[in-house]
């Protein structure tokens, strides 16, 4: 389900902490509003960023930098499945920014001249099993989530986590069928972390932020369903240039690191 905007509660830990700390500041040559006695104008104002939910720890913690370098803006994230960000940006929803977790959803904006330019993968992304804390179903293929009695949830297919599974599982051939479909990755995720199902199909980045409230599988066919994530900046953004230079630290040495040490595949 898709999540309404607002001021975002920073959420940061582990990885995405010492990876904020690590981040040099980095100056921009785009402005929003006011200009200083020397130098490029100064960045202000909300941006407001729509991602997919698998973007949510990392894009946090980009957020908190991006207002470290630049002093009077801030950046309000709205997290959910690809599909559903997608139609509320179509039909007139206020953003600044669209990452997606495919380029089929970031079509659905490009097809409606939605975007100010072409879109660029900045990040790829891999699938995992996630399953209990120790695995005890000894869960260690896709095949052995068809086992009688096993509780498996997945994405909605509509949404890129569920295609890629559904493409996972078309190449080795099995017919699964879940308790139930999740909106997003992160619902699909809490269903195991409440203990409500046994095992579900999910990002290994998704994995890896929940800690030891489950424990990842890697199963080969992840390798022909792997997911490019584009981002790009909407038409019409209310504040172009603050936008423009976030897209610029997503993209930048520093972001990529943050990504990468969430578990996402450089582009």
């Amino acid at each position: 389900m898709t999540r309404t905007p607002a001021r975002r509660t920073l959420r940061i830990a582990g990885a995405g902490a010492a990876a904020l700390l690590a981040l040099s500041a980095c100056s921009s040559a785009s402005g929003d509003a006011t200009t200083g006695a020397s130098g490029p104008p100064e960045l202000s104002g909300t941006v407001t960023v729509f991602a997919a939910a698998s973007l949510e720890e990392s894009f946090e913690t980009l957020g908190a930098e991006f207002e470290r370098q630049h002093p009077g803006t801030e950046v309000s994230f709205n997290f959910g499945g690809s599909d559903s960000l997608a139609a509320g940006i179509t039909n007139g929803a206020p953003a600044d920014v669209f990452a997606a977790a495919s380029p089929k959803t970031m079509a659905v904006v490009t097809d409606q001249d939605g975007t100010a330019g072409r879109p660029v993968t900045f990040v790829r992304n891999r699938l995992q099993i996630a399953t209990l804390p120790g695995n005890p179903d000894r869960i260690s293929s896709l095949q052995d989530l068809t086992e009688p009695g096993l509780k498996v949830v997945l994405c909605d297919k509509e949404v890129p986590c569920g295609a890629a599974a559904q493409k996972a599982l078309d190449a080795a051939g099995l017919d699964l069928e879940p308790v139930s479909y999740e909106q997003d990755v992160k619902g699909a995720l809490t269903k195991v972390e409440l203990k409500e199902a046994d095992a579900a199909v999910v990002y290994r980045t998704d994995v890896r932020a929940a800690g030891d409230k489950v424990e990842g599988v890697d199963f080969p066919e992840s390798a022909g369903a792997v997911n490019d994530y584009p981002i790009a900046l909407l038409k019409d953004a209310p504040h172009a240039r603050a936008a423009k230079a976030f897209i610029a630290l997503v993209r930048s040495a520093e972001g990529q690191k943050v990504l990468t040490d969430a578990g996402f595949l450089e582009p």
